[in-house]
């Protein structure tokens, strides 16, 4: 289990400005037809935590960091991330900010067409354009030495297990060196002991590229390895936010069907 910590205070390294609050949610709201799936969040990441919002599949967690990236627009409330107003912000000026989050789908989301060394060198030729080619070979070698999986670099997605899947995303996804990181379920659909090596590369990216993470998550275990802060979700609501010993104490029905 991770230690606690009220609001990290560890700082990003030159790679940007440091930001102590590298994103807050005011007032989030967020249907779909007369759906109200999201009912009034407010929410802050500090720089170097990880923030898991935890919740049953299908209580709007998805939803919630789709719209940090815009990838949905809220029908009411702000998000500012890296202290940018998202909902403010022209194509171009999106496109910059994202360049700097790492999104983690719950799919992985690789190319099928492209084997695991062109899907690493595919962000890299778009996001880091002034690297050499040899140096787009020793970021892509760093990315997959870091989810062990230097051997699977020629090899196609469909060669991979799911588990491998997870891990090659993961390293498409830090090959850019981002500063927030948002997991999608990033657990979900795994065996238990791949899980739980997730979850630990979750906290190797933390450690060593300083980033700051939101986890989405229905995955009690996930959870309790990853959490430096825990937030709720239930009916589209913040139901309860605080360390994971304020879960595990708790008497609270709703909470105690995930701590059980």
């Amino acid at each position: 289990m991770k230690n606690q910590q009220d609001q990290p205070t560890s700082t990003i390294s030159n790679r940007s400005k440091s930001v102590s609050k590298m994103i807050e949610m005011t007032g989030l709201k967020k249907g779909f037809g007369n759906q109200e799936v999201l009912k009034d969040i407010t929410l802050q990441l500090f720089s170097g935590e990880n923030l898991v919002i935890l919740g049953k599949s299908g209580s709007g967690m998805s939803v919630l960091i789709q719209c940090i990236v815009r990838l949905l627009i809220p029908d009411a409330g702000t998000i500012e991330v890296l202290g940018r107003d998202v909902n403010s912000l022209n194509k171009q000026e999106l496109d910059e900010l994202r360049k700097k989050i790492g999104f983690l789908f719950q799919g992985g989301a690789l190319y099928d067409s492209m084997t695991v060394k062109q899907n690493l060198e595919f962000p890299l030729r778009r996001i880091k354009k002034q690297l050499t080619e040899k140096e787009i070979g020793e970021k892509v070698n760093e990315a997959l030495e870091n989810v062990g999986l230097v051997d699977a670099l020629n090899k196609m997605p469909s060669q991979l297990s799911g588990g491998m899947r997870k891990r090659i995303s993961l390293a498409r996804t830090i090959v850019v060196d981002p500063l927030i990181m948002l997991y999608d379920e990033p657990t979900t659909g795994l065996d238990p002991v791949t899980s739980d090596e997730i979850s630990a590369l979750i906290n190797e990216v933390q450690k060593k590229y300083s980033t700051a993470s939101i986890i989405i998550t229905p995955d009690i275990e996930c959870a309790k390895a990853t959490a430096d802060r825990i937030l709720m979700l239930q009916d589209g609501e913040v139901y309860k936010e605080g360390k994971i010993a304020d879960f595990e104490d708790s008497n609270d029905p709703i909470i105690k069907s995930f701590f059980k």
